[in-house]
């Protein structure tokens, strides 16, 4: 019935306190960085398994951090600019843009949509400067674990097993 100052000054503070808690929660919400390559494209050729799985590594690292719609067209332009110079062709690298451009987007529930370092829901925010440090941080984390890469780590293991087959 009658509600006193001190339960309304409590609640006032649980709020502020929730509010604060939201807000600082956005670092701790990223992920580790991890890829998987092309996801469900092929990194390569038969003869040549790799041959654009660094376009594919790049763009996992800005689908990754996430950010907004306009980044987000950027990283999918800069894949398959990037694919077209390791192939010199058009329609591979124009059906992979048409395949990120279509299955990419941050509200599919994928492992592949935008802003996949993040829990689920983030969609275009774009990122905070401590998010940003963030980001680099965990991306130089990767790399100091993974010096080679998701596309160097997967050269040598064909290259180990198709000598194991031999």
């Amino acid at each position: 019935m009658g509600r006193t100052i001190g339960s309304y000054a409590a609640l006032f503070l649980w709020v502020i306190t929730m509010l604060v808690c939201v807000t600082t929660a956005g670092a701790a919400d990223l992920h580790d960085f991890t890829s998987d390559g092309c996801s469900l494209f092929p990194d390569g050729t038969v003869g040549d398994r790799t041959k654009w799985c660094e376009c594919c590594l790049q763009h996992d690292i800005a689908y990754w951090r996430g950010g907004t719609e306009q980044e987000r067209k950027k990283a999918d332009e800069v894949l398959r600019t990037c694919v077209f110079e390791r192939t010199r062709d058009k329609a591979l690298a124009e059906t992979m843009y048409l395949g990120v451009r279509a299955g990419g987007h941050p509200v599919f529930p994928t492992w592949y949509r935008w802003g996949y370092g993040w829990s689920y829901g983030r969609g275009y925010t774009p990122l905070t400067e401590n998010e940003q440090k963030n980001t680099r941080k965990k991306i130089d984390d990767y790399w100091s674990k993974h010096p080679a890469g998701y596309c160097g780590e997967r050269s040598v293991k064909s290259t180990s097993k198709e000598r194991e087959e031999q």
